[in-house]
């Protein structure tokens, strides 16, 4: 069914883009921010990002502060809009829990500080000032040192009670000090968070399951919290984060303690007895402008965080002044949350392309009306594969949800199916080539469809820009569009005609001057002595990743004595599965790639394993080595040449044959792997260092 509250959203965001909407719509914008909040904080299914929402609410503000005559009881603005659900008992908070003010730039910053020292009567403030934690707000109660209660946010008055949920989350202390310091009763609010690798390994096992994956960290926290079985909440592994204390009551006869005149007193209280805390994120800053500088720097930072953040929290660090400044029905006066740049938006699908890989694999691509997330404009998606499509339901003309987080490419979170009119149509996956017409196949287990010709002209162009790639033969000049526009021009078509350019024809190309004609064939020439492993790699024989080629380069002589190796003998070397070991045993029978590997062989490069005198008493030898992660100061490279030049062997993958895992940031699933297998020994960089000096 079309709601027409969905369509009258769509208009009512139009106005905004063009200017304001009419104080004669205000019903109707009341009645579209009602069941936007329904969607959300019902039926957990929204159909707006959360930024669209906020201008819609910020709308509505607006039109009630020119005109209170228009002001109704019932508005959006004058309750706090949440309700509960049926699922859990109904626990009234101690303290209510309100929204906070949104600011999007500086000016509000400004605006907001203007408010604050009128009614403070001051002409500078300190705040306090803290990361806003994207997650499921809840509301805690400790009595006599015990944590007695566990509550979700609610309708802000009242919550569910969900304390056998909340004691599975194993950053929050079942017991603390308080009675140190004099409390007997404390209510601490806080946000539940699922950080990013942990988010993604779930849905990692989600889809091993065939279950489809979460769309957000945020969701995957706020619906474990709501789990009926405690035993599958521990399994999350979700954390807390507890960043103010709303409440609380004193021993008979004991004082205020002096860490609670502040704010920030208030957080090193809560990190001294044992709970996360914004603790070190937090800064005192004297005066908005050290505010709106501190706000700009950590929004350049918030993709080097391991859980997720929307923004930072503003707030007066002085607890007196906030009692002075008092609080509306809606939020404090006292705090103000800043909202970095929205991470998603709704748009809509308007085509999908097929493009074909350098391993055949046909990838559809959707096709968008251009929309800003997180301060890029957005027009490609890339929708995986045929399942993917069906899973999510999308279809040509929906309005979908799209995210993007960090440095990470924008995926499609949902269609919205209840957006629909009719018009919206099926997406045909095809099974003919886009390119080449060829038909096209999927093997067993794989999701994935492709074309077999390996004339395609679409694979060739993939297989050549990946044979020059840093990471392969690193023909430095040699970019992705020089390679485009060579093959375009017939100049290029296949990785042999590298080394058989027509430098004079180039030279007649727009863009192409003697030096630069130069320093490309110089690029090229020196690559024909790239060692063995960088060829292989560069070949592009599927599962063969670059420390997979090193470990097949060590255990031959010539490139094409893999053509002699059975399956069964590639099996036996480090590393080498079934699937890998499978596919160079098929890349190696086929004759095209033979004929391919001799012409190369003929135009001078290097197909023979580089000999290699090694130490026979090398620090490192008859041990293995794994790097994941970012190091600090190494690129993985180096490390891994450091590791062989001390006679230490590079593995490709966790198993109880690896001595030693070095990690940096961003470990990943390599690090949670090792952590099970007890003979392996975890390094960060700095122990990696000593033990290479040793």
């Amino acid at each position: 069914m079309n709601d027409p509250r969905i369509e009258q959203t769509r208009s009512l965001l139009a106005q905004l883009n063009s200017g304001i909407i009419a104080p004669e719509q205000i019903e109707m914008l009341r009645n579209v921010l009602r069941f936007h909040e329904h969607r959300y904080y019902i039926l957990h299914d929204p159909l707006l990002a959360d930024a669209e929402y906020d201008r819609l609410y910020k709308a509505l503000e607006q039109l009630e502060k020119e005109q209170p005559n228009l002001i109704r009881p019932d508005s959006p603005t004058q309750r706090v809009a949440r309700e509960l659900t049926a699922a859990f008992p109904t626990v009234k908070h101690l303290v209510p829990m309100l929204s906070l003010e949104n600011s999007y730039n500086a000016e509000d910053l400004l605006d907001f500080d203007r408010k604050a020292r009128d009614l403070t009567g001051l002409s500078t403030i300190d705040y306090c000032i803290e990361p806003k934690f994207d997650g499921g707000s809840i509301s805690l109660i400790y009595e006599n040192d015990q944590l007695v209660r566990g509550a979700t946010r609610g309708d802000g008055t009242e919550g569910d009670d969900v304390t056998p949920n909340v004691r599975q989350i194993r950053s929050l202390p079942l017991h603390a000090a308080f009675s140190g310091f004099g409390l007997q009763q404390i209510e601490i609010r806080g946000e539940v968070l699922m950080d990013k690798e942990k988010f993604r390994l779930y849905n990692e096992s989600l889809m091993e399951e065939g279950q489809p994956p979460l769309a957000n960290p945020r969701n995957a926290a706020s619906g474990t919290l709501r789990l009926k079985d405690p035993a599958q909440v521990a399994k999350r592994n979700l954390e807390a984060f507890v960043y103010h204390i709303s409440y609380y009551t004193l021993q008979p006869g004991q004082p205020t303690p002096e860490v609670l005149k502040t704010h920030q007193g208030s957080i090193d209280l809560l990190w001294n007895l044992g709970f996360r805390s914004p603790h070190n994120e937090k800064r005192v800053c004297h005066g908005i402008q050290e505010v709106i500088d501190y706000c700009h720097s950590f929004e350049g930072e918030r993709d080097t965080l391991p859980y997720e953040i929307d923004g930072m929290v503003i707030k007066v660090n002085d607890l007196a002044l906030q009692e002075k400044m008092g609080m509306t029905s809606h939020h404090p006066r006292w705090a103000i949350a800043f909202k970095f740049k929205a991470r998603q938006a709704t748009t809509k699908l308007l085509a999908v392309e097929f493009q074909v890989g350098r391993t055949g694999a046909v990838t559809p691509v959707a096709k968008l009306e251009p929309v800003a997330i997180g301060g890029v404009t957005v027009s490609s998606i890339s929708i995986h594969n045929e399942e993917y499509i069906r899973e999510k339901d999308l279809r040509l003309g929906d309005q979908v949800l799209i995210e993007r987080a960090g440095d990470v490419i924008p995926q499609i979170v949902k269609s919205l199916a209840d957006a629909r009119n009719g018009t919206e149509k099926k997406i045909e996956f095809p099974r003919q080539c886009p390119i080449c017409d060829h038909l096209l196949h999927k093997e067993e287990e794989e999701a994935v469809w492709r074309c077999g010709n390996w004339e395609c002209p679409a694979q060739a162009v993939e297989r050549i820009i990946h044979f020059v790639s840093k990471d392969a033969m690193d023909i430095r000049g040699f970019g992705e569009a020089n390679i485009r526009k060579f093959y375009e021009a017939g100049l290029l078509t296949d990785i042999p005609g590298i080394y058989q350019l027509n430098y004079e024809q180039i030279g007649t190309m727009e863009g192409f001057g003697k030096k630069s004609i130069e320093k490309l064939q110089q690029s090229i020439e020196a690559s024909k002595n790239q060692p063995l492993h960088r060829l292989l790699y560069g070949l592009g024989i599927r599962f063969v990743g670059e420390t997979t080629a090193k470990t097949i380069a060590r255990q031959i002589t010539h490139i094409l004595d893999l053509k002699a190796k059975s399956l069964e003998e590639l099996q036996q070397w480090e590393d080498i599965g079934p699937k890998v070991g499978g596919s160079i045993h098929q890349f190696f029978q086929e004759e095209s790639n033979i004929q391919l590997i001799e012409k190369l062989e003929a135009l001078g490069l290097t197909l023979k394993q580089e000999e290699k005198t090694k130490t026979a008493g090398g620090s490192l030898s008859g041990k293995s080595f794994l790097f994941t992660g970012t190091l600090p100061t190494l690129k993985r490279s180096e490390a891994e040449a450091m590791t062989e030049a001390k006679g230490g062997q590079i593995l490709s993958g966790v198993s109880a044959k690896l001595n030693y895992l070095v990690v940096g940031e961003d470990a990943g699933s390599k690090l949670e792997k090792a952590k099970r297998i007890n003979t392996i020994t975890i390094l960060n960089e700095a122990e990696f260092l000593e033990l290479i000096a040793n």
